[in-house]
């Protein structure tokens, strides 16, 4: 679900922004997309998860380093019994003008798929953004 339709609160709206800052501190450069599903579109409406927080990071140029243009983070949520959502891990995959280019989720092995893969350095540091993401759930 896009990150503006999952801040319904203060505490919500806060973790997502946490989520923001704590991408721009490694990648500057990056710009956030907090709704990067179209709803009005019916393919990406299907997609619609209610379970997720989901925001795209766009880089100004082609990131030579991250072989790709764009961003995708899905963080994949569990609401326990009471109102507080929990991390179950973090879905993340590359595009370019060609497609999806690689892939990474947190549930499993924690590997990097695909055909273009970020450089060792640029895997590094994604996957410590993914590890400060998922403490603050």
């Amino acid at each position: 679900m896009n990150a503006t339709e999952q801040a319904t609160n203060i505490e919500m709206a806060s973790k997502i922004a946490t989520i923001v800052n704590t991408f721009r501190r490694t990648f500057p450069e990056v710009t956030a997309d907090l709704s990067p599903w179209l709803m009005d579109d019916w393919q990406t409406a299907k997609l619609k998860d209610a379970n997720s927080i989901d925001i795209a990071f766009h880089f100004p140029t082609y990131s030579l380093s991250c072989h790709c243009y764009s961003l995708l983070i899905q963080l994949r949520l569990h609401r326990d019994n009471s109102t507080a959502y929990k991390a179950i891990g973090i879905e993340a995959s590359g595009y370019d003008y060609c497609g999806q280019q690689w892939r990474f989720s947190t549930i499993g092995e924690w590997a990097f798929e695909g055909m273009t893969q970020p450089s060792t350095e640029e895997c590094t540091k994604l996957i410590s953004i993914f590890r400060q993401i998922l403490q603050l759930f």
